[in-house]
């Protein structure tokens, strides 16, 4: 008898797959019955490649430069960025963090230039010393008020001229340049520090030597020494003028001793800052000061290559009626031609007529010259970077995509510093050092706290107090502040309307204290990762004192104005006196003419007792406020 052959075993999901259809429903119908599960791609875990290459990018990269870069094709770049589930044709042009996160997913590290430094980056790399120059250097006058700034600018100026010229010049730019021994120097005419700090707020880095002009009858002022900060905190060497020695009641020893006191040790008396005294209005020793400006030019080595195609930066930008945007700008490196086409900033544009410093027409700017030029599209921002470029296409191509981004930020929040920020951004290595701004209410307690902030650094974060001052924390406090990455911190002060105000806009941390040991432990626990701010004060309003009444069994009750805001029954208080803080505490009562009031808004008057608090005074102010509890943002 003949053995059957063995029957082979059927597969269930083949026995009709040469019929249209019914595979897929006899999958399904044993789906149901439970004898398949339903196939899932299985999601793999992408590993990036080991690094091994370095590669530069610019902004407005797109996906066709990066492959090239990378040495790769197109396609799998388009690919890995599906992936990511973000969907771009090859000419589409990327964030550069999303470009820096596909290099890596190919096996690149990234260096991140911007357009112009990659635009020149080239030219840098084959440049040689022969081929620089030097350069005239470019000087800004600082000061307090009414010390001689502009005094002294016009009388080196005319000072300078007289020779050439009859009579004065008009001044058509804020920048200009005096020649001394056939050498240049470039003043640029500024309006006190802080229109430097808003340039350095942009990151402009014009100023080669800072002029700090004293008076010799008044000594060191306040902005003084806010103008020494600015100079110190943007790394420019300072030559101090001591003006007004002709007045007889100056004093230019005892300025000396003063800014010895602050840092700044005169030659003479074995340091190394310059100092020389002069007279703005009788002309005496302003010679001087322009060698010893061309004495510490030498030391700095200052150099350029007139070269290579113009970078400079924009001083200042208006719009004229007749001719359109005008923007007066400082030529750092190159020569600036007419005709050339340049970007600055998210403006493009080709320079139809330059200006030079007296108003005639120029056809080139060498280094470290100002001029007017004409020829943009827009008006670019003071600070923004001018780059004259060859390829146009490229230029027109960042400059939309720096229009995109513009938009974008305006649109999200500034992201400064805050405490509650600064553990997470040491642990990602991002913070070196904590800036701090410190105002207080006396000089006294200024010098103990800097002290003492000072010694809370680490080898982790070092902490620097950039500038500290007695009195309310001003409108240039929160400009520094916003410059240098900075965060105010007050002791027994408020900061002014305005200043709050701008710091709301700038988004700069401003942290208020009363007791030293609590404001070095907040600094403390910041740096460790254990700050926890659970309550968050929300101001309420604020009220004028008018009058104040003594009434026997209340006690003093104020006559107020509200100005601001509102002032409500529960609401804690504040009296402040001369921005300074004399009281914080409860309201007692508070009456519209006889009656009980829960809330007394802006434009009307009120009656208002502070609980066990009797000492009001006219001009008082009684801000309001409520603590909120929050939930802890940096706890680590």
């Amino acid at each position: 008898m003949r053995a059957e052959p063995a029957a082979m075993p059927i597969d269930p999901g083949r026995r009709h797959a040469t019929k249209p259809g019914a595979r897929g429903g006899d999958r399904r119908r044993e789906e149901q019955e439970g004898r398949l599960r339903p196939v899932s791609r299985r999601q793999e875990s992408f590993e990036p490649p080991p690094i091994d290459r370095e590669i530069t990018l610019a902004e407005g990269i797109t996906v066709k430069e990066l492959s090239e870069k990378l040495g790769i094709k197109g396609n799998l770049v388009v690919k890995r960025l599906v992936e990511k589930k973000i969907f771009a044709t090859i000419n589409q042009t990327l964030d550069v963090k999303l470009a820096e996160e596909l290099a890596r997913d190919f096996g690149a590290s990234t260096n991140r230039l911007s357009y112009e430094e990659e635009s020149t980056h080239g030219i840098q790399q084959t440049e040689v010393d022969e081929d620089r120059e030097t350069r005239p250097p470019v000087v800004t006058i600082m000061g307090h008020v009414d010390h001689g700034k502009t005094s002294l600018l016009d009388s080196i100026r005319l000072t300078n001229v007289a020779g050439r010229e009859a009579g004065g010049i008009t001044q058509h730019i804020g920048a200009y340049h005096v020649e001394k021994n056939g050498k240049k120097i470039v003043f640029i005419d500024t309006p006190g520090h802080e229109a430097f700090t808003r340039m350095r707020a942009r990151g402009a880095k014009v100023t080669d030597i800072v002029v700090l002009v004293v008076a010799a009858d008044d000594g060191v002022m306040p902005q003084t020494l806010e103008a020494i900060d600015h100079a110190k905190a943007a790394g420019v060497p300072i030559i101090v003028a001591i003006n007004k020695i002709d007045k007889p009641d100056s004093h230019p020893e005892r300025v000396k001793q003063q800014l010895a006191d602050r840092g700044l040790l005169a030659e003479d008396w074995g340091g190394d800052v310059v100092m020389v005294p002069v007279s703005a209005k009788a002309s005496t020793n302003l010679d001087l000061l322009l060698e010893m400006i061309l004495l510490v030019t030498e030391m700095l080595a200052l150099k350029a290559n007139p070269a290579r195609p113009a970078m400079g930066t924009v001083l200042e930008a208006k719009l004229d009626r007749g001719r359109g945007p005008v923007a007066t700008v400082l030529v750092r490196n190159g020569t600036l031609k007419v005709g050339d086409y340049f970007i600055c900033g998210s403006v493009f544009g080709r320079v139809r007529a330059m200006f030079d410093d007296r108003g005639g027409p120029v056809r080139e700017v060498p280094p470290s010259l100002p001029a007017e030029v004409l020829g943009l599209e827009s008006l670019p921002e003071v600070g923004d970077t001018m780059q004259v470029v060859t390829d146009t296409a490229k230029a027109k191509q960042i400059v939309i995509y720096r229009e995109s981004k513009a938009r974008e930020q305006a649109m999200s929040k500034t992201n400064r510093i805050t405490l509650d920020q600064l553990h997470d951004q040491l642990k990602e290595g991002e913070v070196k050092e904590l800036n701090i701004i410190l105002k207080t209410d006396v000089g006294g307690t200024a010098e103990v706290l800097t002290d003492t902030l000072q010694k809370l650094s680490n080898d982790r974060v070092k902490i620097r107090v950039l500038h500290s001052g007695v009195g309310a924390i001003t409108e240039t406090d929160v400009l520094l502040a916003s410059a240098s990455n900075a965060i105010i911190v007050g002791f027994g002060v408020r900061p002014e309307r305005n200043a709050q105000a701008v710091a709301d806009q700038e988004k700069v941390d401003i942290r208020l204290h009363t007791i030293i040991y609590e404001l070095s432990d907040e600094i403390k626990k910041a740096m460790t990762g254990l700050l926890s701010p659970v309550f968050k004060e929300v101001y309420k309003g604020r009220a004028q004192v008018r009058e104040a009444f003594r009434i026997s069994k209340v006690g003093t009750v104020a006559g107020c104005f509200v100005d601001d805001g509102a002032i409500g029954r529960n609401n804690e208080v504040r009296l402040l006196r001369d921005n300074k803080v004399v009281h914080t505490g409860k309201i007692l009562a508070l009456k519209r003419f006889k009656n009980d009031a829960s809330e007394v808004k802006q434009g009307f008057e009120c009656g208002i007792s502070i609980a066990n608090y009797n000492d009001i005074k006219p001009g008082d102010v009684i801000e309001s406020f409520v603590t909120e509890r929050v939930a802890a943002e940096a706890i680590a």
